[in-house]
């Protein structure tokens, strides 16, 4: 036991310990609070913010660290008080460059902003929300240039935040990629589209119900309501307090089956990544998901890789006939499986096929680069967008709704999360191609039973939380880091089987 370490953890334990009440209010925020508490509330998490901020960011702490950083404390630690301590330099290098008033601001700032955007969207007003998203962009950009290392861009140091080590010119080749192997099968796709008949998903699906079959679904995968809750939200997200606190929201519509149903099934993936990280890690700086791309990954390869695929349908399919009998007695799994795979062309990310999925993503991707660099401003977002939509998919939002105010994650200051998506679909591609060297993915979906694959997930990453990065896992898993073959691959091989054969 290091006597420095044990020094050393009071002041984590403090810092934890706030975090975790900014994370309830966050959570409050979004589900339940009333609308009249965002200017109060906002004040109170601006003050947690900052003594989050001096717990961390304080003479002691520092000395702390340095000492521990050293090669024979270092040594003398176990592996996980070692990347708690590497992690923590980190952290403290980044933050102790932000002025303490100007970071408590820009919390107090995001706290209200969310409301602020989810109103815009029902009102169909971007304006109402762009002088918001003004500051947040101009604080992302200072904090930035603040952070980062001289031979990088604004965004660059924003990507880097969210998974280290992907900047812009990985990403440029890893989204030229997907360009070149998906948009031409897009295509070939779109022109048998017409076969497919889902009008089915479109029907009226009692609100009460679908609630009722959501829950069934976070079980069936395997989410543990002992240990987490689900909440309604504007926003479908997913909330991580520790291994035994973990929530889920998400936003039900009356006349579409598909959304509830595979944001469940989503948020429920991240969820069982938090719900897997070890007990000794839990409640330490190290005990959560280890990078936005590889949180993305348990997500999508729940959503799309597992749950549409027909072999997880098949034990569950009777249940949803029944659950909703007016709208699908007469629809056979076969149809049901073609309508959640078809691959259209639409406005909305959440709700799109995994087909048009990423180039959803490269929109944003790209926008963001042009906002960061200043080749476009706040006010010429919605335009962009919809000249973007136009350029990849071939449609136009309606509204800003369903266009340039779809996503809440800007509201946050997330700039740089977006490629997660993609990331997340490339390394749920790569985990599937080689779990079934020790499982048998198909019969046990066909069985009803999700343990075995939820175990090789959990033995895989979950239970290491944040000890390791998302190459790391990967080459231990897999025997090489990320590649984005696999994930196109995938998405050739599922689609010319759905539509082209």
């Amino acid at each position: 036991m290091s006597e420095l370490f044990e020094t050393l953890r009071p002041h984590l334990e403090r810092r934890f310990a706030l975090e975790n009440a900014l994370t309830l209010y966050g959570w409050d925020n979004e589900t339940l609070a009333p609308k009249e508490a965002m200017e109060n509330t906002a004040k109170i998490i601006g003050t947690l913010s900052a003594e989050a901020y001096r717990a961390l960011v304080n003479d002691e702490v520092r000395s702390l660290l340095e000492a521990l950083s050293m090669p024979k404390e270092f040594d003398a630690l176990t592996i996980m008080e070692q990347c708690i301590v590497k992690k923590l330099s980190k952290n403290l290098k980044r933050l102790e460059k932000i002025p303490a008033d100007e970071f408590r601001a820009f919390s107090e700032l995001t706290a209200k902003a969310g409301s602020i955007w989810a109103k815009a969207k029902e009102d169909n007003d971007f304006s109402a929300f762009a002088p918001t998203l003004k500051e947040i962009v101009s604080y992302q950009k200072k904090f930035a240039a603040y952070t980062k290392k001289p031979e990088i861009s604004l965004y660059d140091a924003m990507l880097d935040e969210n998974e280290e080590g992907i900047l812009t010119r990985e990403l440029d080749i890893f989204f030229e990629k997907i360009k070149e192997d998906v948009i031409p099968l897009l295509k070939k796709v779109v022109a048998v589209n017409d076969t497919v008949d889902k009008e089915y998903n479109y029907q009226k699906f009692p609100i009460d119900k679908q609630k009722e079959f959501c829950r069934f679904l976070a079980e069936y995968i395997g989410f543990d309501f002992a240990r987490g809750v689900m909440a309604e939200s504007a926003h479908p997200f997913t909330t991580n307090l520790h291994n035994h606190d973990v929530r889920i929201t998400n936003h039900f519509h009356e006349n579409n089956l598909e959304s509830a149903m595979f944001s469940v099934i989503h948020e429920g993936g991240h969820a069982l990544y938090e719900l897997g990280v070890d007990d000794a890690l839990t409640l330490t700086a190290v005990g959560g998901g280890t990078s936005m791309g590889v949180h993305e990954s348990q997500s999508r390869f729940y959503e799309n890789v597992l749950g549409r695929s027909e072999a997880f349908w098949n034990p569950i399919y009777e249940k949803l006939q029944n659950t909703y009998p007016e709208a699908l007695s007469d629809i056979e799994l076969s149809q049901f499986i073609r309508g959640i795979n078809k691959a259209e062309p639409g406005p909305v990310r959440t709700e799109a096929d995994e087909l048009t999925y990423p180039l959803h993503i490269i929109i944003r991707y790209e926008i963001e680069k042009m906002l960061m660099e200043d080749l476009i401003s706040v006010d010429e977002l919605p335009r962009v967008w919809n000249e973007k939509y136009e350029e990849y998919l071939g449609i136009a939002p309606k509204n800003d709704a369903e266009g340039v105010l779809q996503d809440v994650h800007w509201s946050g200051g997330a700039f740089g999360y977006f490629p997660s998506y993609a990331i997340g679909n490339a390394v749920a591609a790569q985990i599937y191609a080689y779990m079934h060297n020790e499982v048998n993915v198909k019969e046990c979906l066909e069985n009803g039973n999700l343990m075995p694959i939820r175990e090789y997930l959990r033995e895989h990453i979950h239970c290491f939380g944040s000890t390791k990065n998302m190459n790391e896992l990967l080459i231990a898993m897999t025997g090489e880091p990320l590649n984005a073959e696999y994930y196109t691959k995938y998405l050739t091989e599922k689609y010319t089987k759905l539509y082209l054969e």
